[in-house]
């Protein structure tokens, strides 16, 4: 393919993008969905690009900055999808998506390199691996000599149809997740060396191991910082980067499984391959340091009694990470707000809670009305949105749009739908339309939450909060709870199919090298 770059404009680059997290038993994740969350193809996507503040997510706006700091160059923006985790995507829309980016990838032929941003962990109602589809039709247009730079999640599921056909794979370092858009800086500048070093070359181990999504805390001390860190200190000569992605089981694909993956230059393969081999050993010699510990439901609301009695106490976060919508929960479970309701806890903020319809009818009723709140009114033959009703005044009203300040979404516009603060006595609940899990303090400041007058904050959200709160509870007094959800971190109490087995920890006896 000829060269399509010229010494005045620079070279032509193609961006796309698929992001979904898909929960394996999560409702299926619909076209709307996407099309509610981000969308946009061509102009319309080169507009939020170049916004500021945009609606893309970091790792876009990182390669944006990062590619124009190092000079000219012409982004050809092909079309970016994106959707809230959830369940398989729709494969008749997926089919439509990877169809038109394909057009509009042929019709801006010859580029000179190709960036993408995805999750890593999508799933479609027909496929197991959307990623590597769209990553190897990308890489057949386009000619083996052409770089194409993708950047990942760190909870990616990596197969090797994704990493065969990419040139520099770069996926987030920290968990909660707030260096994207670093990494999309990094992915530029791997872009702009392999544009006259030639494409780079990337290399796969995987282990049979799936940590929870609660034990993939990457903070100073925790075992997978330690592995972060051993990882970095490989780079230099030929080894451009290193990743190590803990997978996102409930997936439950063939795909699942930690993931060592190591981009060197074309020719180091040898290299990369030692590299990967060398630290997926450290991660399988550190496998049981990944332990999950949940605190049982009982015991997590006496906690928060006890916090709000006793005023010396440091205040407490309670994560209900069984419901966190970035892992497809529904943020509507109730058993952590009646028990707490029931327990007669004070000074509870329970955070974010979809139910679009009961934030419509707050809206109605306005400000001050005091009224019957019913939650999940809505669900029928739900096992976990059970409907709780109770008195309850609307403090607060918001349209729900907001601009991230910390941690993930920093920077970047953000919506929430028709929201309100809803007064139950001594607890208060955070009511959303669009969901989506707790993870910015300007979700509350929307509704003028004063964190400062809270005793416990309870978190619809794994752990994307640990970044977003850190000064409002110390680490210590950050609680993880055990409670029924879709996004339940006790994987041995799923119906797992496609997972290979055997695997640990599911599978004490798994081994490595096989």
């Amino acid at each position: 393919m000829k060269a399509a770059a010229n010494a005045v404009s620079g070279p032509r680059i193609g961006i796309a993008g698929f992001f979904l997290e898909a929960n394996r038993w999560a409702p299926v994740t619909t076209g709307a969905m996407f099309a509610q969350s981000f969308d946009l193809a061509g102009e319309l996507l080169l507009e939020q690009l170049n916004a500021t503040p945009p609606r893309t997510l970091p790792d876009l706006a990182g390669f944006m900055a990062g590619m124009s700091a190092a000079g000219p160059w012409q982004p050809v923006p092909l079309r970016a999808a994106a959707a809230y985790p959830g369940g398989p995507a729709e494969q008749a829309w997926f089919d439509a998506l990877l169809q038109d980016i394909e057009q509009r990838l042929r019709a801006a032929l010859p580029l000179d390199g190709v960036f993408i941003s995805s999750h890593g962990a999508a799933l479609t109602t027909g496929s197991d691996d959307p990623d590597g589809e769209l990553f190897e039709h990308v890489r057949l247009l386009v000619g083996p000599d052409v770089p194409v730079v993708a950047v990942l999640d760190l909870h990616t599921n990596v197969s090797a149809r994704m990493t065969d056909a990419l040139s520099a794979f770069v996926a987030y370092r920290t968990n909660p997740h707030v260096d994207l858009f670093d990494r999309g800086q990094e992915a530029a500048l791997l872009l702009r060396a392999m544009l006259s070093d030639g494409p780079g070359q990337v290399v796969l181990e995987k282990l049979p191991f799936v940590p929870a999504s609660t034990d993939q805390l990457i903070a100073p001390g925790t075992p997978y910082q330690a592995l972060v860190d051993a990882g970095q200190a490989q780079l230099g000569g030929p080894i451009l980067n290193v990743s190590l992605c803990g997978g996102f089981p409930l997936a439950d694909c063939g795909k699942c499984g930690f993931s060592v993956v190591v981009t060197a230059r074309l020719g180091a393969g040898a290299q990369a391959r030692d590299v990967a081999r060398t630290l997926a050993a450290q991660v399988w010699a550190r496998r049981q340091d990944f332990v999950t510990s949940l605190t049982p439901l009982d015991r997590a609301v006496r906690l928060a009694v006890e916090a709000g009695e006793a005023l010396q106490r440091d205040p407490l976060i309670l994560a209900d990470v069984a419901d966190n919508p970035g892992g497809g929960g529904d943020g509507n479970t109730t058993f952590l707000l009646r028990a707490l309701i029931e327990a007669g806890a004070r000074g509870v903020l329970v955070a974010v809670f979809t139910d679009a319809a009961l934030a419509e009818e707050a809206h109605r009723l306005g400000c001050g009305a005091v009224f019957e709140a019913h939650f999940n009114r809505d669900m029928v033959d739900d096992r976990f949105a059970l409907p709780v009703q109770h008195r309850a005044r609307v403090l607060a009203l918001s349209d729900g749009e907001f601009v991230g300040r910390k941690g993930l979404l920093k920077g970047s516009v953000q919506r929430m739908g028709p929201s309100a603060l809803l007064d139950l006595g001594g607890v208060q609940v955070a009511v959303i339309s669009h969901r989506q899990q707790l993870l910015d303090p300007a979700q509350l400041e929307l509704l003028g939450v004063e964190l400062g007058t809270l005793r416990t904050l309870v978190v619809k959200s794994r752990g994307h909060f640990r970044a977003a709160f850190d000064d409002f509870a110390a680490r210590e007094r950050i609680i993880e709870v055990d409670a029924p959800g879709l996004s339940t971190p006790n994987l041995g109490t799923l119906p797992l199919q496609r997972i290979p087995r055997p695997i640990y920890p599911l599978d004490p006896e798994a081994v490595w090298p096989a």
